[in-house]
């Protein structure tokens, strides 16, 4: 299929929604048969968004995105549901302003669905993929900020490999980074397909025999540098759980476990009482904020990536508000 296929019919039509069946079955107590709002923090083509306004006729959404195109296809696809949804251009970072100059204070659902879009990786002009020749762009939002090319011809060898290291988790980090920088002293690296032949070049090959491709890593990790994605996550899921109403609830999808460690490092922190240990009453305020409601991380079922490639390194979370807090 071509880039090009999703101008046939409704706007990502072909584009099937990770983990779509349990999203919708963990957002509906907080959703249904009320005026309710929920945020989806990551629009992308909307078929999460879709689902949930035609299921829920109350429903109103709040679609954000960084990427201006994504925004314009969702726009189209949930066209029918009028003025029910507000689609904003924003990091989601930015979810506690943009909730506040649309004059929401609570809502009762969001939902992450992190990494990279469907739209993002099929669009060959942006350079988000290891397996097509591109210039090496990735930025979500290509309206703002330096690109991967920027990245690897100006960082400093050691923060190039800082990246590669914290952000890839590659083992390699520091003879990729060595390598780029003995490349760029010739000629800037500007395409994809330099990049994948020079790390090549720089993983051994008795580890690509079992690590995956070389490419992989390196790709996600500028892909993180360049968007700034994890602070924007450290950022935005507090920003969302205090958003919440009693009873309302979250839900997230991750990619890789750089992405979950966040999600699940902060709410382990709300699911659990601040009272001390050894007192026999849990103290006014000092109970738990959320109530988890997966157990763990949830995989996506063998029939689910038969259908859906994305869903193979998905892992799900959520939880429901069960406290106000103390502010």
């Amino acid at each position: 299929m071509g880039q090009h296929d999703h101008e046939n019919g409704p706007a990502g039509a072909r584009h099937v929604p990770v983990a779509l069946p349990r999203v919708a079955e963990l957002l509906r107590p907080a959703l249904a048969d009320r005026p309710a709002v929920m945020v989806d923090a990551t629009l992308g083509l909307g078929g999460h968004a879709a689902a949930l306004l035609a299921e829920h006729p109350q429903l109103t959404l709040v679609g954000l995105d960084r990427d201006p195109e994504a925004l314009a296809l969702a726009g189209r696809r949930l066209v029918a549901h009028g003025d029910r949804v507000h689609l904003v251009h924003a990091v989601y970072d930015r979810i506690a302003d943009v909730l506040a100059e649309l004059g929401l204070p609570r809502v009762d659902g969001v939902l992450f669905d992190l990494g990279v879009s469907s739209l993002q990786l099929d669009a060959d002009e942006r350079g988000f993929s290891y397996s097509r020749d591109a210039d090496l762009d990735m930025r979500m939002d290509p309206t703002v900020g330096p690109t991967a090319a920027d990245i690897l011809n100006s960082y400093p060898v050691p923060q190039l490999a800082r990246v590669l290291r914290e952000y890839g988790e590659e083992r390699f980090a520091g003879r990729i980074a060595a390598a780029v920088g003995r490349r760029r002293a010739h000629a800037p690296l500007l395409r994809s397909a330099e990049l994948v032949e020079l790390l090549y070049e720089a993983v051994p090959a008795a580890s690509r025999r079992t690590g995956g491709h070389p490419a992989k890593r390196t790709f996600q990790a500028l892909r993180i540098e360049v968007n700034g994605e994890l602070d924007a996550l450290q950022t935005a899921v507090p920003a969302a759980l205090e958003s919440l109403a009693i009873g309302g609830r979250i839900v997230v999808l991750a990619y890789h476990s750089l992405e979950d460690r966040i999600v699940k490092r902060e709410l382990a922190v709300r699911s659990t009482s601040r009272t001390p240990v050894d007192l026999p009453v849990e103290l006014p305020g000092h109970g738990p904020e959320l109530r988890l409601l997966t157990r763990g991380a949830e995989q996506a079922g063998e029939d689910e990536i038969g259908d859906n490639p994305r869903a193979a390194s998905v892992r799900l979370r959520a939880a429901e508000r069960i406290r106000e807090v103390a502010s």
